[in-house]
């Protein structure tokens, strides 16, 4: 009865209107978007540019620039000096970065209420102001080829995920590492850093999110001195990008390193994406994912590799379909200490053929259901993180509409059609299995 009683109160509250920002939408004349998170609770405020253009818009060899280029905007401006941004940033108490991806680079800073128009003066400076001497730009390329050997060549893990990439993509760019190869960034130069700059560091190519304590009216005045008057790039087309060809048959890596303790499989598949206005297939395969390896103990990989047969010490599944070509739906299993490769994947492959038999387990359907709520609640309650939800759907060709009709289809998506999505997604012949394995492991093979 007690655990009942609880089960009923946290029911209770899940279901009851969360206290949500108010979400407003404008657009300035030299077609920047602007939005507007309005959330009263605390006074802090983070500002946000996003620049639709990433990794996958950059030139043929020229990997890497747009990564390189969010590395060049902590360099000065004509107003600013090198490295004052963040110094200034840092001494009115609030803190800054950036980031990129695939399909967005986007710049922010996290300060009182009361300091956005310094922020929002000096974001618009290095929209269109950038200064970078020929030394500033061998310098930070240097410092960029020393991020890719820490965090991707001397890792085996990330190699391994690097040529998975390139192995599921063939044709198009999402198959290329954002930081870039090494022997393309080697050759990045000034003249690359700014030809990329001065086409796509534009106001009709960006959108400017502001979420916390402030007044629409207050930033809409704000936006319209400090970035209305930057000059958009005349005709910048539309994004286009080669598009995958059908995959024929399975295709196999493995990937052998002397530093890998423990072998482990990652199988992908091409998915589809979220897209504005059709959103019910990327629901579908969400769900399906959180379902399949969303939590070790209760998830179907979970109870099937781990516990029922101890074929697995770990096993999850991922997807995410916030992108603006098509993603990635992706299984992950470390086999026990004895298992074979072939083992492995053979175990892999009948628990997900019996759970497409058996179908979604109706208890565990209702408990992930609630748990998106919650999360949903909880997650208003950081302003950061909702304003990167708004800033990645809107650069992945969402709207508003879409963002907020996103909880309404994951709630009624049904059973039925998450086992009618795994049927159609979770097809061998259109899969990529890779391993990563240590030497010893390839020798006990042999």
């Amino acid at each position: 009865m007690a655990r009942l009683l609880v089960a009923l109160m946290l029911l209770a509250g899940l279901t009851t209107p969360a206290i949500s920002a108010e979400v407003t939408s404008f657009e300035l004349e030299n077609g920047m978007q602007v939005v507007v998170l309005e959330d009263h609770r605390a006074p802090v405020v983070v500002q946000m540019v996003w620049y639709r253009v990433g990794a996958a818009d950059e030139p043929l060899g020229k990997s890497g620039i747009a990564h390189f280029l969010e590395h060049l905007l902590f360099k000065g401006t004509d107003d600013l000096a090198a490295g004052e941004f963040s110094n200034i940033v840092s001494q009115n108490g609030g803190s800054d970065n950036a980031f990129t991806s695939w399909d967005y680079t986007a710049y922010f800073q996290r300060v009182a209420a009361d300091r956005l128009e310094l922020m929002m003066s000096m974001e618009a400076d290095r929209m269109r102001d950038l200064e970078m001497t020929e030394q500033d730009v061998m310098t930070e390329r240097d410092v960029v080829l020393e991020e890719r050997g820490q965090r991707t060549d001397s890792d085996p893990g990330s190699l391994f995920r690097e040529q998975l990439s390139a192995a599921q993509y063939l044709n198009h760019p999402y198959g290329i590492p954002i930081i870039g190869w090494r022997h393309e960034i080697e050759q990045l130069n000034r003249e690359d850093a700014f030809a990329f700059y001065q086409r796509y560091y534009a106001p009709n190519n960006a959108i400017l999110i502001v979420a916390g304590d402030v007044q629409p009216e207050d930033v809409k005045a704000m936006a319209t001195k400090y970035f209305g008057a930057i000059a958009p790039t005349p005709d910048l087309a539309a994004r286009t990008r080669p598009s995958e060809p059908p995959q024929l048959s399975a295709r196999r890596l493995e990937y052998v390193d002397p530093q890998v303790a423990q072998p482990y499989l990652i199988r992908t598949y091409l998915a589809p994406e979220r897209n504005s206005g059709d959103q019910t297939a990327a629901a579908r395969l969400t769900l399906l994912s959180d379902l399949l390896g969303g939590n070790g103990a209760t998830s179907v990989l979970g109870k099937k590799l781990q516990f029922e047969t101890n074929n697995a010490i770990y096993a999850s599944a991922f997807y995410n379909g916030t992108s603006l070509d098509a993603a990635t739906f992706g299984l992950v299993m470390v086999p026990s200490p004895g298992v074979t490769q072939t083992q492995a994947e053979s175990a892999l492959d009948n628990a997900l053929a019996e759970f497409i038999e058996e179908g979604v387990d109706p208890d565990q359907f209702a408990r992930l259901k609630m748990q998106l709520r919650a999360s949903r609640i909880y997650a208003e309650d950081d302003i950061e993180s909702l304003a990167r939800r708004y800033g990645q759907a809107l650069t992945s060709g969402l709207t508003i509409a879409d963002i907020d009709a996103w909880p309404d289809i994951l709630q009624n998506t049904s059973a039925d059609e998450i086992i009618a999505a795994a049927r159609e997604i979770l097809d061998k012949r259109k899969s990529v299995t890779g391993w990563i394995m240590p030497e010893t492991a390839v020798e006990a093979t042999q």
